[in-house]
């Protein structure tokens, strides 16, 4: 089972429309998240979480591709839509083990990263998530801008989605989750839990500025396999 939090405003990128239904190449880049993991060949079922007004359109949309997923509306920020998403899907599919949070800006993530994610956990992993290393300096700043200090990168990791979760442990997570949360690890981390890592993709970059936009659609043009 997969949730897409797509209710994102995605004002960076310009074009008006929620983040999830701007165009790459024609085609929404929900709906290439949707197709992605589905095609994967180990997700079952998709819960779309989408703006409120957008809930009709969206579920057109993606029924018009041939693409099977409930979509739901969505909250006022990420952690909310992913709760109203994970309820949804708890009571259509109460027998699932393993859930995945994968982000509609993260379209292009290969099949073989979202198959190593949903084999971890069906390994044993309470929670796993896809991680490339830092190839950037990082600087530790304070509120004026000041660098406090420079982290070693050879222990940082940069953290992509689809992350996955054992059903209970992220149900429980955010049943206690007091605040959100830029990913869902997160709030794993918060009740303590551990969380494994599986190698991530380049290709599953987010895209969130129209310089994200441009290289997808130069990758997508090329018809580079991943």
């Amino acid at each position: 089972m997969a949730i897409v939090p797509a209710a994102g405003r995605g004002e960076r990128l310009g074009f008006g429309v929620p983040k999830a239904l701007v165009p790459v190449r024609g085609t929404a880049l929900l709906t290439h998240a949707v197709r992605g993991l589905l095609d994967a060949g180990c997700v079952r079922h998709v819960v779309v979480a989408a703006p409120p007004t957008e809930v009709e359109s969206t579920a057109a949309l993606l029924r018009d591709e041939g693409l099977a997923a409930d979509v739901v509306a969505g909250g006022a920020d990420r952690t909310e839509s992913v709760r109203l998403a994970l309820r949804h899907a708890i009571k259509v599919v109460p027998d699932a083990r393993v859930v995945l949070v994968h982000d509609a800006a993260r379209c292009f993530t290969p099949a073989h990263v979202i198959r190593a994610v949903v084999a971890a956990v069906a390994a044993g992993a309470p929670a796993v998530i896809p991680v490339l290393p830092m190839a950037d300096t990082v600087k530790q700043v304070d509120f004026g801008g000041t660098v406090l200090a420079t982290p070693d990168r050879a222990a940082l990791r940069v953290v992509q989605t689809p992350q996955g979760f054992d059903l209970a442990t992220l149900t429980r997570a955010y049943a206690e989750a007091g605040d959100s949360a830029t990913d869902d690890a997160g709030l794993v981390e918060k009740i303590g839990v551990p969380v494994a890592t599986v190698p991530g993709h380049a290709y599953a970059m987010k895209i969130t500025t129209p310089f994200d936009l441009a290289i997808a659609e130069f990758v997508l043009s090329a018809g580079v396999a991943p």
